[in-house]
């Protein structure tokens, strides 16, 4: 069996942090999104294969370094130029005579993956991983199962109306003769930017089973979805080159980068990354991420997301995106 990580979108809801870096790539804890995938999935292949575009491949191959892992490049620098997932995978998976596992690059999961693999064995046919969100309103913003005894008799992406609350969470097992329908729905020109569509093609063709799994399931697709993920696997980290005034305080979980510099009295955590080289002066930082080389001065900062190099003073954010290079001063 193949395995499949998909890491080619241009992530356009986590605008502008997502302009420059690739979403698999933003940190969750100490390590990247990417991370938390690769560890759940390398058991099953060697090397694990990873799908990505080119804007964001030298980011991609600088995080392969020392991994298991072989890049599949598409040549597309922008949204407006994306294959779509269906189109990305089917350049992957041609010549491939092997089963494949199919992972989007941006899932963040607890549970572990055996099972549905062991469930692609016995049936020998399509398999998608579930997940019951529980809620039918949330499971509007997903592709929605209607289950029937294991198999998905049918598949909506986004329904008005969900049949259930049992959604699909972006893992598939296929056996290698998908491959070749994958061509033909591609050929087809049928839609191609989402692998719902494609399963929800697969369900009037053949069985399809569900499997469905229970655990903390995290779809990287907004920054409160981020934010979120990013508390449920935080853990501490503070780099030695870190400088911490003696009247600031930390509180845990942080990850604090190096050469960081916090002075006067301010507060870091708890939930708080702080990027390389920035400058944390008499401000509150919990439940957001700031990326490298930033400036707060006299800010209050929660549940936030701020891009490198900006210079943020005398401000309270709450629930912001902040691009790169931005500069906000109030009085």
């Amino acid at each position: 069996m193949k395995v499949i990580i998909m890491a080619g979108g241009y992530a356009t809801r986590l605008w502008p942090i997502t302009k420059t870096k690739a979403k698999p790539l933003l940190p969750v804890g100490t390590k990247k999104i990417v991370d938390h995938v690769y560890e759940k999935v390398i058991k099953f292949s060697s090397p694990v294969l990873l799908s990505t575009n080119k804007r964001f491949e030298e980011d991609f191959r600088n995080w392969a370094e020392g991994k298991d892992v072989k890049l599949v490049i598409e040549n597309t620098m922008r949204e407006e130029e994306k294959l779509g997932a269906v189109k990305a995978l089917a350049q992957v998976v041609e010549g491939i005579d092997d089963d494949f596992l199919v992972v989007a690059g941006d899932n963040i999961f607890s549970f572990e993956l055996d099972v549905l693999v062991e469930l692609f064995k016995e049936k020998k046919a399509p398999v998608t991983a579930l997940y019951d969100v529980g809620d039918y309103e949330l499971a509007k913003r997903y592709g929605v199962a209607e289950l029937d005894g294991g198999i998905v008799r049918k598949f909506y992406e986004k329904p008005e109306k969900p049949p259930s609350t049992l959604v699909g969470i972006a893992i598939y097992a296929f056996p290698k003769e998908i491959a070749e329908v994958l061509v033909e729905y591609v050929g087809g020109n049928e839609k191609s930017d989402n692998l719902g569509d494609f399963l929800s093609f697969l369900c009037q063709r053949m069985d399809v089973y569900g499997c469905l799994f229970n655990g903390n399931w995290y779809d990287v697709g907004n920054p409160d979805s981020y934010i979120e993920a990013f508390k449920f696997y935080a853990d501490s980290f503070v780099h030695d080159s870190v400088e911490i005034a003696r009247a600031a305080k930390i509180i845990e979980p942080v990850v604090i980068e190096k050469d960081v510099v916090i002075k006067g009295r301010s507060i870091i955590g708890p939930y708080a990354y702080i990027g390389e080289g920035c400058e944390i002066d008499s401000s509150d930082v919990s439940e957001s991420v700031v990326f490298s080389k930033t400036i707060l001065k006299r800010v209050r900062l929660w549940r936030s997301i701020i891009d490198d190099d900006c210079e943020i003073r005398n401000i309270e954010l709450s629930s912001s995106i902040i691009g790169g290079h931005a500069k906000i001063q109030r009085g």
